[in-house]
């Protein structure tokens, strides 16, 4: 997911220079207000730390670098990444790099990871500031040298000229750096052109692997504080409006370390209706919940659906009037009019849970006057403010603590589950650790909403199409969490949620495209829809690149030259700098790459290939992919056997190769998971499937062939980790299509709806 043009999570680097100065034996390299330049030096400032310089790298006198992450880790290798950008532009020795993840100081920023930002966000100002590091490095070398800085060159801890040599470490030993750069200065900040780069790019250790494999790593469910309790919930019957009548836990009471219950009172409004166990270890708390009995007066959310839902979605995306315009190009109603011919369709997705692998977990304590609380989260200064409400402080009285995330996936985006455990906490008096179940986390879930997805094309005499209108809702994320970020919709016709919407807004050209987006208000009152990988993009382009195949055999046409046609690069789908130089013409030079790649391909009976091509998550932060699924239907058990996945991507310079492929490759597996396995279902307000034996995400058995290609790029790198998601499905279907003839509109795709569609 991602904010749009509103609060980003980079340090607004816009009023922000630089300081680079040894200290204490060692070297700091700090952002700072720029102001600061001109009342103070370098190593006053960072060393009575007067004015919060953010230190984002030191260095140490044996040349050993420390880079600062405030992003979360979750399996992306962020803190690598980031790290290898550092060190590459210092000229840094690798093997001397360390990271560390930072706590909510409010120097760092606004904190938040999520929507494949990092990268893409953090590349150039790290970069530039990476480059005042090694300047600053290379100046203070070449006087202890006795040479001209601009003779030597600083790479794997050194600094060169000629036979000379001199180590970082040395530098930071024996010289009196005290540096500062303006906001101007460190943006002129030349930095390395790509074939310069010798770590970006580049094969070398991830940082965070080494931790992650000898049990190191500190996720938030290992935190341990002295005398702390253990806490789990009593899940209410539904998220919104239970409230508790009376509690019976003499049945627990019996269990020996049951502590007590408490039935909290929520400020915040987070956690209605709910009551909390405490106990000396948690194999009592989670005998204690099954124990304890709670009546409850139920709200009306206990009688909604998924049918419910869809019901609904269905109703309001075949209402005229219905939502708001986020793309309206050309003149829709008038190409429908002058329609020859019309084709329509309707494209439904199931709800989709996390089920991360860590269930959500929070550690809190009142210390010092101040609540700290340890967990994994995504999104910091988010959660923050709700803490404090439920708590009833000010936020600069609670400090969030960052830990490894054992999955984020969106669902740690929000950090609700910390509310739980601060107003235990406060409640008993003593630090407490509450860990959900798995069921008890599928209950709390903020899932994928359910969505429908009505489109309509238009042809002319001639069987030439000639505009799509595309009507889609759904439970808005955006809505529910953070609705600040709602962004207007293009007639002012109210709000739209922009990572409900992304991917309507797609490159081919068309001369009429009307995409309007619509929130399914029942959604909300059953649960609180969530940002799920890819989010919006990973059920609307379903949608859309299904249809679009469906549009290009109404044509006439093969579907890959159709949709080569639309990529024309012209006009609004020219791009822009930095983040979409080329446009959709990039988008095209993948398909075509595709093209060659799937050409010689052999089928068998009942096998196909389809294709698909997306632009990751969001218009202003593209990275172009085409897919191939090629998969073989069983027509009698309506299996849909997935027997590999091509993919071609350009996601401009790549900097971390080996986590980029992992992610795609993850993407690409949660996408196909997302297409023929994933799918809950709400019934008497809860969802059905509440643990992995009744939600069923892609076996191991069941993991495809993949083949994924880069394509070289010096441009500017994007964000890799939710982009590989979002193909998937539409390819599958496409395919589907291609092998036995029957189109699917519903995701999952299971079996059934195979069966079902032969036989019809």
């Amino acid at each position: 997911m991602g904010l749009g043009n509103k609060k980003k999570d980079t340090i607004n680097l816009s009023r922000r220079g630089f300081m680079v100065g040894t200290v204490n034996a060692s070297l700091l390299m700090a952002f700072a207000p720029s102001a600061l330049a001109s009342v103070q030096t370098a190593q006053v400032a960072l060393s009575e730390k007067a004015f919060s310089p953010t230190i984002w790298f030191e260095m140490n006198n044996k040349g050993e670098v420390l880079v600062n992450i405030a992003r979360a880790e979750m399996g992306q290798h962020v803190g690598t990444a980031l790290a290898r950008i550092v060190a590459d532009e210092l000229g840094a020795d690798w093997d001397k790099v360390e990271i560390r993840h930072v706590d909510t100081d409010p120097k760092w920023g606004f904190m938040v990871t999520g929507g494949s930002w990092s990268v893409f966000q953090s590349y150039k100002p790290l970069s530039q500031a990476g480059a005042a590091g090694r300047t600053v490095l290379i100046e203070a070398g070449a006087k202890l040298l006795g040479v001209k800085p601009d003779n030597c060159e600083a790479a794997d801890g050194m600094v060169t000229s000629g036979d000379k040599s001199i180590s970082f470490g040395e530098i930071v030993e024996k010289g009196k750096i005290d540096r500062t750069f303006s906001e101007e200065e460190l943006g002129k900040m030349p930095v390395k052109p790509a074939d310069k780069l010798r770590l970006v790019g580049k094969d070398t250790k991830a940082l965070d692997i080494p931790p992650k494999t000898n049990g190191q790593a500190m996720y938030g469910i290992d935190v341990e504080l002295e005398g702390m309790v253990y806490a789990r919930p009593v899940m209410p019957p539904t998220a919104f409006g239970c409230k508790v009548k009376s509690v019976d836990d003499s049945a627990a009471k019996k269990l020996p370390g049951y502590l007590e219950h408490v039935i909290l009172d929520d400020p915040s409004e987070t956690c209605q209706g709910w009551v909390v166990v405490t106990a000396k270890d948690y194999p009592t708390a989670i005998k204690a919940v099954d124990a304890i009995r709670v009546e409850y007066d139920l709200s009306k959310g206990v009688e909604i659906s998924e049918a419910d839902i869809q019901k609904r979605g269905a109703e309001l995306a075949n209402q005229a009037d219905s939502g708001s315009l986020f793309v309206d190009e050309g003149n829709m109603t008038d190409a429908l009019s002058a329609a020859s011919q019309t084709l329509s369709s309707t494209y439904i997705t199931d709800t989709a849970s996390h089920f991360h692998l860590e269930p959500v977990n929070a550690l809190a304590e009142f210390k010092d006057g101040k609540w700290h609380v340890h967990t994994g989260n995504q999104w910091q200064s988010l959660t923050l403010p709700y803490i404090a409400k439920a708590a009833q402080v000010d936020q600069s009285e609670v400090i969030m603590h960052s830990y490894y995330l054992g999955g984020g996936f969106g669902r740690r985006l929000n950090g609700d589950y910390s509310v739980p455990a601060v107003l235990t906490a406060k409640a008993v008096g003593k630090p407490v650790k509450l860990i959900f179940t798995r069921a008890d986390d599928s209950y709390f879930d903020q899932p994928r909403s359910a969505s429908t997805s009505v489109f309509k094309a238009a042809f002319d005499a001639d069987g030439k199409f000639t505009g799509m209108d595309h009507a889609f809702a759904a439970g808005w994320p955006t809505k529910a969490n953070a609705p600040d970020f709602l962004a207007d919709a293009i007639d002012k016709n109210g709000k739209v949620d922009p990572f409900a919407a992304s991917g309507a807004d797609h490159w081919y050209t068309m001369a009429n495209h009307r995409a309007r987006a619509i929130n399914n208000d029942v959604a909300h009152d059953a649960f609180k829809p969530g940002w799920l990988r890819s989010v919006g993009q990973g059920w609307i382009v379903f949608g859309l690149e299904s249809f679009i195949d469906e549009v290009a055999h109404k044509a006439g046409q093969d579907p890959l030259e159709f949709r080569l046609a639309m990529l024309d690069g012209k006009g609004k789908q020219s791009g822009k700098a930095p983040e979409s130089v080329g446009g959709a013409l990039r988008q095209k030079h993948v398909l075509e790459r595709l093209q060659k790649k799937i050409a010689d391909r052999q089928l068998g009976e009942d096998e196909g290939i389809g294709i698909s091509v997306t632009a990751g998550q969001e218009r202003t932060m593209p990275c172009w992919i085409a897919t191939a699924a090629h998969v073989k239907v069983d027509r009698k058990t309506g299996e849909i056997k997935l027997l590999k996945l091509d993919a071609v991507v350009d996601g401009g310079i790549v900097v971390h190769p080996d986590g980029g492929l992992a992610q795609l490759e993850g993407g690409m597996l949660w996408g196909t998971s997302l297409a023929l396995y994933e799918g809950n279902k709400f019934e008497n307000g809860k969802v059905q499937a509440n643990n992995l034996n009744g939600y069923t995400p892609l076996r191991i058995n069941q993991v495809p062939d993949m083949d994924i290609e880069f394509v070289e790029s010096d441009e500017f790198p994007v964000g890799l980790g939710e982009p590989g998601v979002i193909g998937i499905a539409p390819a599958i279907g496409n395919a589907v299509f291609n092998a036995v003839g029957v189109r699917l509109k519903q995701l999952p795709m299971r079996s059934e709806h195979v069966k079902a569609l032969l036989k019809a």
